[in-house]
């Protein structure tokens, strides 16, 4: 049938997520790092996904798609299995982690702000999945971590380290550290920082 849906550019979608979380239905997704239409039969074509999308990367179309189906949305909803806990190790806070733990060895780290977990709602799939999650407070802990991360870097061979941290100036001391660990460590390596907004988006990566 032909029907009003929504339509994605995926050259000016910068995978912030707003729109995931504007749609009510569940119809679009992530994937590849870019906002993707999974479901046209989820789309109910009145657009609230429109106005979220800062980078204007969604419109209206006319075009031949799949009915909107309320009641799938439901069954879906229903069955949804919970979100699973990609967590793999125990402490998670930098200044309790030991510094030659063995799930170091070769491992991804990410070293992420307390707050982020809380602010972005697919934290664990999107970052903790299949790497070694470290966490602090610039703010609230006294000091800097970039002894420590230095210490673990030296000791284990990482190979990959990034910085997941809020928009707000204080949690810009998170990739301070990391930054003055590699240098302090002699260590190179590829380094992914992302920082996620107040309203659980993703600002810039």
């Amino acid at each position: 049938m032909i029907r009003k849906i929504i339509e994605i550019d995926a050259r000016k979608c910068d995978g912030c997520g707003l729109c995931v979380s504007a749609c009510h239905e569940g119809a679009i997704g992530i994937e590849g790092g870019r906002a993707k239409l999974l479901r046209e039969d989820f789309c109910d074509g009145l657009g609230n996904c429109l106005p979220a999308c800062p980078a204007g990367a969604i419109v209206f179309t006319e075009r031949e798609a799949a009915p909107f189906t309320p009641q799938a949305v439901e069954k879906t909803a229903r069955a949804s299995p919970a979100p699973q806990s990609e967590l793999r190790h125990w402490p998670l806070q930098i200044r309790l982690v030991p510094v030659t733990a063995p799930y170091f060895e070769n491992a991804d780290l990410v070293i992420a702000a307390d707050c982020t977990a809380y602010a972005y709602a697919n934290f664990h799939a999107d970052f903790m999945r299949d790497k070694i999650t470290l966490i602090g407070c610039p703010k609230l802990d006294a000091g800097d971590y970039a002894e420590k991360l230095a210490a673990i870097l030296r000791a284990n061979s990482i190979k990959s380290a990034g910085v997941i941290r809020m928009e707000v100036p204080c949690c810009a001391g998170m990739a301070a550290a990391l930054s003055a660990a590699l240098t302090a460590s002699g260590k190179t390596l590829p380094r992914r920082d992302v920082v996620i907004s107040c309203d659980g988006g993703i600002a810039r990566r």
